[in-house]
């Protein structure tokens, strides 16, 4: 068994050294690239807000936090939806999230609740004294969508309405409870690395997880998340980075490694990577070793995967995604219309996960509109518990385990 592994790695490093592609047989249908959002400023990958401005001037930083929720909602309440729309580098994706909002707004048939579109570039101060504006004539606020953008409205706005920010948590250095008026629901690989690591261990409880990382943000930020998750629970888990040439991993370092976990037999990866990388660490792999990931193993939208052909490589893969993305059947995926590219055109898996972002974001708002203070949403994002009234607040989505079957992404029968 080695030998042929030894062989296979070496043709893969002659295929590199003379700069031929490593996957030159790529999927028929699937893209070519995968979808650029990750270097963008949106909490569906999880990077670090980028340098907050400098305070407005005469205005003294705010720690965000008013002290207690405010005055109960009017009978006719107002929602801000704020979004970079005029951004260059994110307006599409503040384009599906709008979409799915509005989306959600319109199946709800006899709600008498106003909704005032506010269009923002992504410059952080910028975001700020649009969002200080809008709060003033508004009963909730739902926005911003950039990571930047909603750390620094955290940090220095009076939050003194409700306030759904598109972004997650760890965008604002939090672990899931906020300050009173100020909830977090953004779509996040570190949220989905945590889940995966609850899943493995119930599933592979071996003790040992080998966490594969190669250089993006995102990737790094989610092989420690999962390995945070992994060792709180009292067990070992090793941290392996490996090179990338061209977005592909490096042949000589997948030799070392497969080396390494067949030498300690190790049984379970972690890979915060992304599909295709995934795959060639699949194939090179022995099939006996179980591997977890994030929704970035789930490269197409739901109606996508009968048009292309099977990914069989990466058959037993399993991985944490959404409803929208798995669940066709769900009662809330069902019941929300679909976006309609134009023809010979094809959504991106990530720009559906934000049209689904937003169909969400409008259902939190519609109960948090309602005066709820304790509630739970079974929606195209994951299934939502909240928790907003005086005090700190709390928001949890818990999402759907899947596996490649047959080479395509299905919900894992198996269940957690």
């Amino acid at each position: 068994m080695l030998g042929e592994l030894m062989k296979k790695m070496a043709l893969l490093v002659l295929l590199a050294g003379i700069n031929l592609p490593l996957q030159a047989n790529t999927t028929a249908g699937l893209p070519h690239h995968l979808p650029l959002l990750a270097q963008n400023d949106i909490s569906i990958f999880p990077q670090r807000p980028a340098r907050l401005a400098e305070p407005l001037p005469g205005q003294a930083p705010q720690p965000g936090e008013p002290g207690a929720a405010g005055a109960a909602i009017p009978s006719q309440p107002r929602i801000a939806l704020l979004l970079p729309l005029n951004s260059t580098a994110l307006g599409r994706a503040a384009a599906m999230v709008k979409e799915g909002f509005m989306a959600a707004r319109q199946q709800d048939r006899g709600q008498d609740i106003q909704v005032e579109l506010v269009e923002t570039a992504d410059v952080a101060d910028e975001v700020l004294r649009a969002y200080q504006v809008a709060v003033q004539g508004v009963d909730i606020v739902v926005g911003p969508l950039s990571r930047s953008g909603s750390a620094l409205v955290a940090q220095r706005a009076i939050i003194a309405k409700p306030t759904i920010m598109l972004a997650s948590a760890d965008a604002l250095g939090a672990s899931g409870t906020l300050p009173a008026n100020l909830l977090a629901i953004g779509l996040s690989v570190e949220d989905e690395a945590r889940q995966a690591a609850l899943w493995a261990a119930r599933t592979t409880p071996s003790g040992s997880a080998y966490v594969v990382t190669a250089g993006a943000a995102w990737q790094q930020r989610a092989a420690r998340a999962f390995a945070a998750e992994w060792q709180r629970r009292g067990q070992r888990a090793q941290i392996v980075e490996l090179g990338v040439a061209g977005g592909y991993l490096n042949p000589n370092d997948m030799l070392q490694f497969t080396r390494k976990i067949q030498a300690e037999r190790g049984e379970l990866v972690f890979a915060a990577l992304d599909m295709l990388q995934t795959r060639q660490l699949r194939e090179a792999m022995s099939g006996e070793v179980q591997i977890y990931g994030t929704s970035q193993l789930n490269p197409l939208a739901l109606p996508d995967w009968s048009r292309v052909e099977p990914l069989f490589a990466m058959d037993g893969v399993r991985l944490i995604d959404l409803p929208w993305q798995l669940q066709a059947n769900h009662p809330a995926v069902a019941a929300l219309p679909r976006m309609q590219p134009e023809p010979e055109q094809r959504l991106s898996a990530d720009l559906e996960r934000l049209y689904a972002l937003g169909a969400d974001a409008w259902r939190v708002a519609r109960e948090i509109a309602r005066n709820q203070t304790n509630f739970e949403i079974d929606g195209v994002t994951g299934r939502l518990y909240v928790s907003f009234g005086p005090g700190a607040t709390r928001f949890e989505r818990l999402e759907v385990p899947a596996i490649y079957q047959d080479g395509v992404v299905v919900p894992y029968a198996g269940g957690r």
